[in-house]
């Protein structure tokens, strides 16, 4: 008895311990996450504003049916989602392709892998204003290589049928390796028995890929889109560093929204319930992709 006793006082003094250590990693995190995201909530439902002092009124659910009503956000929600399916669709493409390439070993493998990997570890705001330099319509790098070969310049940010899909070709400069790494590692994880047993039976390339690659390492490749469609639905920092949502609004994506009406209108109470439409609508997307992996591995 006497040592089933010390048993359990060990055990009750390592809880405590443990309980010791992780409390206050809790107590930060529900400060910091959880206490601003149920304000934020709270003030959804009011008139508040950050600039103009006066009395705080609850009114509903009008700032989100003001939102959802108005054809310009209806607008903007499209801008982003056409950036999305660009950036994330090649990015895809191209992530997906270098790590079948970088699948086999060859003499300076780590390097080459290494250099590809140096766009997704830069700042946002680094590459915003480099690439804004480089795509620049009068002293860009891009427009001088263009006079080179005789061909016309381009307006790169300030064309309205370009500005757009200039800012997804960052996007896929700076996060194809992100896609790759991930595929990469789904790859590398694959059996290489699977392989020497397909070339037994004189397997093609084809059917390899159909059956031993796609499968197993499609988990991996719908996770990669996950993380890239969240990420790029939010996309705040090269919009705003590139074109500031210009020229006029057609690259004026429902971040970029949401910041004009918090820091610019200053409609607090407005702001917060779009930020949680946003919130509602990324949820749902990564519900249906993480719905998809399921079925994948099933």
């Amino acid at each position: 008895m006497k040592d089933g006793g010390k048993l359990y006082q060990k055990d009750i003094s390592e809880y405590r311990m443990k309980l010791l250590f992780i409390g206050p990693t809790i107590l930060v995190l529900i400060v910091m996450n959880v206490f601003p995201l149920i304000w934020s909530l709270g003030l959804s439902f009011t008139n508040y504003s950050s600039l103009v002092s006066r009395k705080i009124s609850f009114v509903g659910f009008a700032n989100y049916a003001r939102i959802l009503s108005d054809p310009l956000i209806w607008k903007y929600f499209q801008i982003t989602a056409r950036l999305v399916i660009v950036a994330v669709g090649v990015e895809f493409l191209l992530g997906f392709g270098l790590a079948l390439l970088l699948k086999e070993r060859f003499r300076g493998w780590g390097l080459v892998t290494t250099l590809m990997l140096i766009p997704m570890m830069l700042s946002p705001v680094v590459v915003g204003l480099f690439w804004t330099f480089i795509m620049d319509a009068n002293f860009g790098l891009l427009n001088f290589l263009f006079s080179l070969f005789g061909l016309r310049r381009v307006l790169w940010l300030t064309d309205p049928k370009i500005a757009l899909y200039s800012i997804a070709l960052v996007d896929i400069w700076m996060w194809t390796p992100f896609v790759m790494l991930i595929s990469l590692t789904g790859l590398l994880a694959i059996p290489q028995s699977l392989y020497e047993a397909a070339d037994i039976d004189m397997a093609s390339f084809w059917f390899k890929f159909r059956r031993i690659t796609l499968p197993l390492v499609s988990p991996l490749l719908i996770l990669a889109v996950l993380f890239r469609v969240i990420d790029a639905f939010k996309m705040f920092d090269l919009v705003f560093i590139m074109t500031g949502g210009g020229p006029g609004d057609v690259t004026e994506t429902i971040s970029m929204s949401l910041y004009r009406l918090a820091f610019n209108k200053f409609k607090t109470g407005e702001s917060c319930a779009m930020a949680y439409i946003i919130l509602i609508l990324v949820i749902a997307l990564s519900n249906l992709l993480i719905r998809w992996i399921q079925r994948t591995r099933a």
